[in-house]
């Protein structure tokens, strides 16, 4: 149940306007992980609620999850949705059941809808067979890792305190070398403690076609690891430095381009900028209805609503009072953060690093200084950028 009274209703609820319909469907399919990073939030993290769900989701709460995306696909009309397989581990589920879940997925959803599939792994379980069977079912591989070297993945241990970087550098080289087109990219969050540009390069040696930069869930109850000054936000100026100057797109680094999406003033969709609706909901293993997993790093309970697959729709998750908070836009940010001037860029940030225990979620983010000077540097290259260069001495373009 929920912990904190003051977060469990939100400040500003969405208008009376229709919802956003859900477009990313974060399934646990296996609910324990073979790995014990110490850092992990999920597991190590305030909300213990996964200790009285079953391990893996038993076949009627993926059947009946299946049912539930594809009616509410058919009823928003939906021409894509995301289906993230997720845990956990999911390849602890076994790949066959994967498979067999996501092709039961696109059977059910209207003709025209078409399901993009993706599992988030720690890739210590890849195999060359596993990996048959997912690019046979057209299931694409994200891999979640601390760098690209053994020295940036210390703290990815197994049960026994063994480390995962041999097993998890073999998955990821399978999938680079033998099926790229599988490949999704790389997840890493951001450790202020590592060298910005020596993990960027050693995570361009792995090949991801993606990267996916996080910062680490804190609060302002529960500060964030290093969190000094603008430590953060230096620390990702100086990737995207690297990244910019490179003369050519190395890989696509999603919070960089997002940013100048928005910057620009295109529409973009993530989770850590923007004011764009948020459309992602999760199913745990015993079906329960879920908002996103980051909100468990602020309390117990945080992310509950109540509803599970057996007896609600998605449609009522969207009612829910948190979902709709978040899908209010600037309406549901702190008064400081709707008078800022980056507002259209950051949005408040991260939703679950904006809490504070006794206040709930209607503050700036804890992370505040680090965007205002990620968003700032960024802004100033794209605008030195934009500007021409001065005249050739023949007078052509310089």
């Amino acid at each position: 149940m929920t912990t904190d009274p003051a977060a469990a209703v939100p400040e500003r609820a969405a208008d009376s306007g229709r919802p956003t319909p859900f477009r990313q469907f974060i399934v646990k399919v296996h609910g324990r992980c073979n790995l014990a990073c110490t850092y992990c939030y999920l597991y190590e993290g305030p909300d213990s609620g996964w200790r009285d769900r079953p391990a893996a989701a038993p076949a009627a709460v993926l059947d009946r999850t299946a049912t539930r995306i594809a009616e509410h696909a058919t009823r928003h009309a939906l021409r894509d949705v995301a289906l993230v397989l997720h845990g956990g581990e999911p390849l602890l589920a076994g790949a066959d059941t994967l498979a067999a879940f996501v092709a039961r997925v696109r059977e059910r959803v209207p003709a025209g809808c078409q399901v993009h599939a993706t599992m988030q792994t720690n890739a210590t379980l890849l195999t060359a067979e596993r990996l048959a069977v997912l690019a046979d079912g057209g299931i694409r591989v994200g891999i979640s890792l601390d760098g690209g070297t053994a020295a940036h993945n210390r703290r990815r241990v197994d049960r026994a305190g063994r480390p995962s970087w041999p097993a998890a550098a073999r998955g990821a080289g399978l999938v680079a070398e033998r099926f790229p087109a599988s490949y999704a990219g790389v997840l890493t969050v951001v450790d202020p403690t590592l060298d910005p540009v020596e993990t960027y390069e050693s995570l361009l040696a792995l090949r991801p076609p993606v990267l996916d930069l996080l910062l680490p869930h804190g609060n302002w109850s529960v500060s964030p690891p290093e969190l000094s000054g603008v430590r953060y936000g230096d620390w990702l100026c100086a990737v995207f430095d690297r990244w910019w100057a490179a003369g050519r797109r190395e890989t696509r680094v999603r919070l960089f381009e997002e940013c100048l999406a928005l910057l620009l003033g295109l529409p973009a969709a993530t989770e850590a900028l923007g004011l764009a609706p948020f459309g992602a909901v999760v199913v745990e293993t015993d079906g329960s209805i879920e908002q996103v997993d980051s909100l468990k790093s602020a309390y117990p309970g945080a992310a509950r609503t109540g509803l599970d697959v057996f007896g609600n729709t998605f449609d009522e998750a969207l009612r829910h009072p948190g979902v709709a908070a978040r899908q209010a836009g600037a309406e549901s940010l702190a008064e400081q953060c709707r008078a800022c001037p980056l507002l259209r860029v950051c949005g408040g940030g991260h939703y679950a690093h904006r809490y504070r225990a006794g206040y709930g979620f209607h503050n700036p983010s804890v992370y505040c200084a680090d965007l205002q000077r990620f968003i700032r540097h960024v802004a100033a290259r794209l605008a030195a950028a934009a500007v021409p260069g001065p005249p050739s001495p023949r007078g052509g373009a310089a």
